[in-house]
Order: C-alpha cells, then structure tokens, then sequence
C-alpha cells in the first residue's frame, strides 16, 4: 500500500491507483472508464495524472 501521495509517480497505472485508494481493480477500471476519474489512453492501456487522482479525491 502507497503510504504517502508524495511518492506517486506523476503519471500512474490503473493498478497503482487501485493501490493508493485501496479499491479493487475492476472498480477502479469502473471509476476510468465512466470518467470520475480523469484518464489518458496510451494505447490499449489507461493512464491516470496524479493531479487526477487528487481531484477525485477532493469531490
């Protein structure tokens, strides 16, 4: 488990944003996917900005 936002990489997995927020991945694909939380497609993979995850955070 990420015990301080601060180490987060600028740019994180949907599996590491799983980490931070302690929920499972299929419910973190859930949150991306229907865009509660703001993501970029690289690819066929999802990349979340820690500034994203911070805002989803703060609603």
């Amino acid at each position: 488990m990420i015990k301080n936002f601060e180490q987060l990489p600028l740019v994180l997995t949907v599996s590491q944003v799983a980490q931070a927020l302690n929920l499972g991945r299929d419910t973190t694909y859930d949150l991306v996917r229907s865009g509660h939380i703001r993501s970029v497609r690289v690819g066929h993979q999802y990349r979340v900005p820690k500034a994203a995850l911070m805002e989803y955070l703060a609603a």
